[in-house]
């Protein structure tokens, strides 16, 4: 476990956090008295979501049917629109 004093809290917060990122607890001390100890949250499992394009062709299809703009026309919408 890794200590750091109260003046170091205030002068060099940036590597005090950097040792709590790191997963390590920091005792924290005022005059040689323990004073707090600083521990790093738990961080929740995300669940990584691959990219699936035919899954998203699909969707889109479902949505918008078979109707294709080019890229001139949505311009072309855009010029007309009054916003």
């Amino acid at each position: 476990m890794k200590t750091a004093t109260v003046r170091d809290l205030r002068n060099h917060f940036a590597k005090v956090s950097n040792w709590i990122k790191d997963g390590q607890e920091v005792e924290i001390t005022s005059r040689g008295v323990p004073l707090a100890r600083l521990v790093p949250m738990a961080q929740p499992k995300r669940k990584r979501v691959r990219f699936d394009a035919k899954a998203r062709m699909k969707k889109l299809k479902e949505l918008y049917g078979g109707k294709v703009l080019p890229g001139n026309s949505v311009l072309m919408m855009r010029e007309e629109s009054p916003w």
